[in-house]
């Protein structure tokens, strides 16, 4: 499986990853100043967000050459930045870091729509292990917060991933089964919304 993510795709991989994960230490960090809390929120964010952005795409990527095609992931660094310096500035993160670029002229509405699905699926599969670690990890506070932020930064990911504008995921997944679109939709962002509760 390694093998097919060339390096040029698992450096941007790797660039997007720590890019989004200081773009959330920043955000947590913002009236702090102490190197040693910035250092594990960043381990935090490389845990949680990292792994949950990087999973996302390859979730894309391997649905695409399920059919046959190839797909690599492409960062932007131009979004990358924009995520950093409005974290550090207004304290949000955007995170659009960059897409899974599928090659193909003849991807069908169909297949088009279960390889934009694959992400969003990736992310609420997430949610499960973090929400497991969130309840159950409770006696060491450290894993508690990584599940916690875990879930709702996965559930988050698939809630914005799958609202059906622009380049999004849920605009080609509404494009080919509108029912299988309400199942997602529904289910990430009522799940984003219970993580608010917890």
């Amino acid at each position: 499986m390694f093998e097919r993510i060339p390096p040029r795709e698992r450096r941007d991989l790797l660039i997007a990853w720590l890019a989004i994960s200081a773009a959330f230490t920043l955000i947590f960090v913002r009236s702090r100043v102490d190197l040693s809390i910035a250092l594990i929120y960043f381990l935090i964010s490389l845990l949680t967000v990292g792994v949950g952005f990087v999973l996302h795409e390859m979730a894309h990527k391997f649905a695409a050459m399920h059919f046959g095609y190839w797909a690599e992931f492409q960062r932007d660094d131009q979004m990358l930045l924009v995520a950093v310096v409005l974290a550090a500035l207004a304290g949000v993160v955007f995170a659009a870091p960059g897409a899974t670029v599928v090659y193909g002229t003849s991807v069908s509405k169909r297949e088009n729509g279960i390889i934009s699905a694959a992400g969003p699926v990736m992310s609420l599969l997430l949610c499960i292990p973090f929400a497991l670690l969130a309840l159950f990890g409770g006696q060491w506070f450290l894993v508690g917060v990584i599940g916690l932020f875990g879930l709702k930064v996965n559930a988050m990911l698939a809630a914005f991933n799958m609202l059906p504008v622009s380049v999004l995921d849920g605009r080609k997944v509404l494009a080919w089964n509108p029912a299988i679109f309400a199942v997602l939709i529904a289910g990430a962002f009522g799940l984003l919304y219970l993580t608010y509760l917890i």
